[in-house]
């Protein structure tokens, strides 16, 4: 990645990543992701703002050297230290043997957990600042998102806001660092996505950061991932404060279901059939047998409506549904419009298992469970129908 000054004090010395396939080796990265770093050089010291994965650490140092030229980096503010941002720190050290680490005190013990250094750190508080001569930089404590130590800093003088993993996305950037200056619209999905996988859970924290944040003016975000947010970091943080809210961003539908032999599936559609009937047009049809837990957790965190449909397997529930029911209530989703049918040959659990699961606090089942025995009757596809238009019409009256 190429070096980019992108305001009077700050410098992007990120790196892309176009080769792994799937990051913390479970999320599919079709369209790869940045590890985002930056240099804020002040008129007497500069600080690196965050590392990158170890496979990258070279390129960092080669940027540093790039920027400041005879100079060396006087800090190196940690944010998060989960490793594909602290990869690097050794490195760093190596290349910089008298750089500062500067972090609150988790990250100070996380530091010497993962890397082995205790010597030359600095433990900040929340509200501490630090001076860079006509650069300011000031810390914001904000535990849990989605780490313990997480925390962000605030270049004051130039409202700048270094997130962290808040306000990240997956995605490499292609040639442009700053939003202004590229098409972000597919980025906007892939921040969907990356919120619901990598920080879901932990909305609750979300929105305490914005609240430690309340009254800081903010006009440019750097995150540790995606597009450094300017003309639309206004738009970003409405997502992220929607998400982390559990608000919906739309009324469509998220269909999840699975199926052995196509009789559940049949139900699932003819639910799917009875939605466009009442007018649902934004219809999301997942088959757990093929699609990915990242896509379908996406497609949860922006639909209202929820269908989940799955067989009864040794007594219980269908396990990819199983799986993906287990990750939604991990992330305490709530605020949906929920209905359910299941399948048995000859023992209805799933039916069972999929109406308590909708009906726990936060959620509402719209319709009385369908249970499908054997093989979908005309009569019963037409039920299937009917719970689909209730659904629909109560997402068209939202």
């Amino acid at each position: 990645m190429k070096t980019e000054q992108i305001s009077k004090s700050v410098y992007y010395i990120g790196v892309n990543d176009r080769t792994t396939h799937k990051f913390e080796a479970m999320w599919p990265l079709p369209f790869g992701v940045s590890y985002n770093s930056y240099l804020v050089r002040g008129s007497e010291k500069s600080a690196v703002i965050d590392g990158v994965e170890l496979s990258h650490a070279l390129e960092q140092v080669d940027e540093i050297k790039a920027i400041l030229g005879d100079c060396v980096p006087d800090y190196l503010v940690i944010n998060h230290m989960e490793p594909d941002h602290s990869g690097a720190v050794r490195i760093l050290r190596q290349a910089f043997p008298d750089i500062k680490i500067v972090g609150n005190a988790l990250t100070i013990g996380m530091v010497k957990g993962f890397y082995g250094i205790e010597d030359d750190t600095m433990t900040v508080a929340d509200g501490d600042t630090l001076s860079l001569g006509d650069a300011t930089l000031r810390f914001v404590l904000t535990p849990m998102v989605h780490w313990p130590e997480t925390m962000m800093t605030v270049l004051e003088e130039e409202r700048v806001l270094f997130a962290g993993d808040a306000f990240g996305c997956f995605g490499a950037l292609n040639g442009a660092v700053v939003d202004a200056d590229m098409e972000t619209a597919r980025y906007f999905p892939e921040m969907v996505r990356y919120y619901s996988n990598i920080v879901g859970k932990y909305g609750a924290f979300v929105q305490r950061a914005f609240a430690r944040l309340k009254g800081t003016e903010v006009e440019t975000i750097c995150s540790t991932h995606g597009p450094v947010w300017r003309e639309q970091a206004a738009k970003v943080m409405e997502l992220y404060n929607s998400l982390s809210s559990y608000e919906p961003l739309d009324n469509g539908v998220t269909v999840v279901y699975g199926s052995m032999y196509g009789n559940t599936e049949a139900m699932a559609e003819a639910v799917a059939e009875g939605l466009a009937q009442a007018g649902v047009r934004d219809i999301a049809m997942h088959n757990v047998a093929c699609s990915d837990l990242s896509f379908i957790l996406a497609d949860l965190f922006r639909h209202r409506g929820l269908v989940i449909a799955a067989p009864t397997y040794s007594d219980s529930i269908f396990p990819p549904v199983g799986q993906f029911m287990d990750a939604m209530a991990l992330r305490g989703v709530k605020n949906r419009l929920i209905a359910v049918t299941g399948s048995h040959t000859w023992a209805p659990k799933a039916t069972r298992m999929l109406a308590d699961f909708a009906a726990m606090p936060g959620n509402e089942l719209v319709a009385e469970a369908l249970a499908l025995k054997q093989a979908p009757t005309n009569e019963l596809l037409e039920a299937a129908r009917g719970m689909g238009r209730v659904l629909g019409e109560r997402l068209t009256n939202c």
